[in-house]
């Protein structure tokens, strides 16, 4: 599998670099994580939009080429309760989105209002989406690598706190440790 780096823009890089996703592709394929929805992991993503009331939750696995939501809970109401912007579907390209930025950080990312940040206020997912707001956390396994994100988002800004983060960060651990609890197929 190739990995083709993402090109600068100015001087902004807009999709980090990602130098262990071929290692990270075979971690996820090892534990049987990273191809197909689950419906325990569409149940997380549920409970995960129910705790921080936002219309989208998300488990995000990611790889060389593309973002894999395993586990999704998406707004209801269609495209008509959003003006029209399509809802988002369980793949999306690697330079669509925030996740790829907590994966490369290892850290988790707090977007209030991504308005804010000139980095991220271009990203796909505005205009595509509508998404205004995000929160996600990296989920590290044993082994230290980072297998992909939990995260939220919203169509306008919110302000999620340190409450916020830390139910974000809580839930990441919290599910790593259910990852790899499992039997893999």
């Amino acid at each position: 599998m190739s990995y083709d780096p993402p090109r600068p823009v100015g001087r902004l890089l807009l999709t980090p670099e990602d130098d262990d996703a071929p290692a990270r592709t075979r971690r996820l394929r090892g534990l049987g994580l990273g191809e197909l929805p689950e419906p325990a992991l569409d149940a997380f993503a549920d409970r995960l939009a129910e705790l921080t009331g936002a219309p989208y939750a998300m488990v995000n696995f990611l790889d060389a080429q593309r973002q894999f939501f395993a586990g999704l809970h998406t707004p209801a109401g269609g495209r008509a309760a959003r003006g029209g912007k399509p809802e988002v579907g369980r793949r999306l390209p690697r330079d669509h989105g925030y996740c790829p930025h907590v994966v490369a950080r290892r850290k988790a990312l707090v977007l209030e209002d991504v308005g804010d940040y000139p980095r991220f206020a271009g990203n796909p997912v505005v205009d595509e989406y509508g998404i205004r707001s995000y929160l996600g956390a990296p989920l590290i396994d044993t082994t230290g690598m980072v297998l992909g994100t939990v995260c939220v988002a919203d169509f306008a800004p919110r302000p999620w706190g340190k409450a916020g983060l830390e139910t974000i960060k809580a839930t990441a651990a919290d599910l790593v440790v259910r990852l790899e609890a499992r039997t893999p197929p």
